[in-house]
């Protein structure tokens, strides 16, 4: 999946400042972690604040996770729990929307690693929906800016990583167990990985070729 791009890691957590604007960037993609985007951590603040500036110059942004709530936050929009404290963790069905099949074909299972799940802001569209427990799954805002609640960026390594050092989350409500972790991963790991790829093409394309973004147009 090497693209060409020469990655430019932020770090708002320790410190590290965030550009200003986006010239001289492709794109910027916000992944996953610990916290939550409902967090009154000045780093959290600050980076849900900066994604307006990806967002009004219609520069591509990706948010995985923590990063496509943060984006829901940006939009106006909420983050939260089940209201029955149900997680997804494991491998859970997920399903395309009209609007997401018109733009790709979707797996049928994807990763999950979270507690809280996002609302659908104003100027949304709904790309894919997973179980009631969680329903917003695939997000898109106007034609270049995506959120995801799963996780196709898994790797072998980031699955053993997880199930060791916060094995604990697999004791919660609604959570698989770790041995149904590294089973869904041999049966969905070909199909979410090809999705990633093709996403990947739509969404920003390869440094020689990138997208051009008016051929990429939200669902009217």
């Amino acid at each position: 999946m090497r693209r060409g791009f020469s990655l430019d890691v932020r770090k708002p957590r320790f410190g590290e400042s965030l550009p200003d604007t986006m010239d001289g960037h492709a794109g910027a993609v916000i992944f996953g972690g610990p916290m939550s985007a409902n967090d009154t951590d000045a780093f959290v603040r600050k980076e849900i604040d900066w994604i307006k500036v990806p967002l009004a110059e219609q520069k591509p942004f990706f948010g995985i996770c923590l990063g496509a709530q943060m984006m829901v936050k940006q939009l106006g929009g909420t983050v939260g729990g089940n209201r029955d404290g149900l997680v997804e963790i494991g491998y859970y069905p997920l399903s395309s929307t009209p609007d997401g099949r018109s733009m790709m074909d979707w797996p049928e299972k994807v990763y999950q690693w979270h507690r809280e799940g996002f609302s659908l802001p104003s100027g949304c569209t709904l790309l894919a929906e997973g179980t009631a427990a969680y329903p917003n799954q695939a997000i898109r805002y106007g034609p270049n800016a995506f959120g995801i609640q799963f996780h196709p960026e898994l790797t072998h390594q980031m699955m053993v990583r997880w199930t060791t050092k916060a094995a604990e989350r697999m004791e919660l409500p609604g959570a698989q167990q770790r041995r149904d972790h590294f089973a869904g991963r041999f049966i969905h790991d070909t199909s979410v990985r090809t999705w990633l790829d093709r996403f990947l093409d739509l969404w920003i394309g390869t440094a020689e070729a990138p997208v051009q973004y008016q051929g990429l147009k939200a669902a009217e």
